[in-house]
């Protein structure tokens, strides 16, 4: 990547954590080292101390710097004050390039983008759903309604991109085929992710790390992890890493299985961090587009069990041997079990290491976004 053409880039995206706050810092870090200017903004009601760090060390690449307000999750009135607010702010940026993260990110910046087009500005506007809206049920009257609202988008969308082909696949099947031009580009890992991480001393079996809500499978895992105990005859050891406003009711379904003193919960941190405290790693998920986890945890050399969902087979995959079934404790506890007593089984499970490297590197990701920007500046995505 080069920067004989700097460009001037604001992302904006709805909640600052998980997987869309993590592809925008990785984006922001390599197009600001190729020497481009680079914006965010996005909601100021969710996140917490965690990732107030996480802003603070990817602050020095942002030289467009960062706005917060507060962003509503469903459609609502509000959403009018915020989208004239939002539009005052990146008119004073003059971007040459609005990407939008999640329904309400790609929203904000088609309709913001066409008005400053309607202005003499030239911008390109660009849309990643990230699963969003795709989530919603088609035969549902909130599905119908935001993929309705998805389809109209498309006529003020210079290209939409996939970060899996299952995203692809699911917008084509919920939405219709695109409309507007669309480009596949997987997440990527930095340089020193790929590094292997060590357990510590007294690890655990087990890790679920991610957000605790329903939709990622903290129950799942907790029902599993009870049910590979019986199921091996012995006491097993897990830990849940992050954070979420369904935490206390998952950490009463523990002590009500009297697991409190073998299954523990901990606030979120960075993932190679809660990597190094199991020997390996959960994804209970029944939903997902293209999880960082994932790529993180095959990139640190942790042995994975995951759920069938989504782009994870992109990564793993599509005959990984320890898949399950969303939403199926008992399948996940047997596998769980065999990670267990079958040594070396998951290992060996797990994809090339350097064939893996070569296709999931944040600096691959970062420099075909940066091509797909100026193509479609000079209107040729």
């Amino acid at each position: 990547m080069t920067a004989a053409s700097p460009l001037r880039i604001v992302h904006c995206f709805r909640s600052p954590v998980g997987g869309i706050f993590r592809h925008v810092r990785d984006l922001a870090e390599e197009h600001a080292k190729a020497g481009h200017h680079v914006g965010i903004l996005c909601d100021s009601s969710t996140g917490g101390t965690y990732e107030d760090r996480l802003f603070e060390t990817i602050m020095p690449h942002l030289s467009l710097g960062l706005t917060r307000m507060p962003i509503r999750r469903s459609l609502g009135p509000s959403d009018v004050s915020a989208a004239l607010r939002t539009y005052k702010q990146i008119k004073e940026l003059q971007p040459d390039v609005l990407h939008g993260h999640g329904a309400k990110g790609g929203a904000f910046v088609r309709l913001i983008g066409s008005r400053l087009r309607v202005s003499k500005s030239r911008v390109a506007r660009l849309y990643s759903p990230h699963g969003g809206s795709l989530h919603y049920d088609r035969d549902k009257l909130r599905g119908r309604v935001y993929f309705a609202i998805e389809r109209l988008l498309e006529r003020w969308t210079d290209s939409l991109v996939f970060v899996s082909d299952y995203e692809r696949q699911t917008y084509t099947t919920k939405i219709g085929s695109p409309r507007a031009p669309w480009r596949l580009i997987h997440n990527g890992l930095r340089t020193h992710e790929f590094e292997p991480v060590e357990t510590v001393s007294d690890a655990v079996d087990f890790l679920y790390i991610g957000m605790m809500r329903d939709l990622k499978g903290p129950d799942v895992f907790i029902e599993a992890l009870r049910r590979a105990e019986q199921i091996s005859g012995r006491p097993l050891r897990g830990v849940m890493v992050g954070d979420g406003d369904d935490q206390p009711r998952y950490q009463s379904r523990i002590d009500a299985m009297g697991m409190g003193s073998r299954l523990t919960m901990r606030p979120a941190m960075p993932a190679r961090e809660a990597f190094s405290l199991a020997r390996t790693v959960v994804i209970p998920s029944r939903a997902e587009s293209m999880p960082y986890i994932v790529l993180e945890a095959v990139a640190a050399g942790k042995p994975v069990i995951s759920t069938r969902v989504g782009g994870i087979p992109e990564i793993l995959g599509k005959d990984f041997e320890a898949f399950v079934e969303p939403g199926d404790a008992e399948e996940l506890a047997n596998v769980m079990v065999r990670s267990i007593t079958d040594v070396g089984w998951l290992s060996h499970a797990m994809p090339e290491p350097a064939a893996f490297r070569s296709q999931f590197s944040a600096v691959a990701m970062a420099e075909a976004m940066s091509n797909l920007y100026q193509d479609c500046l000079a209107g040729q995505a």
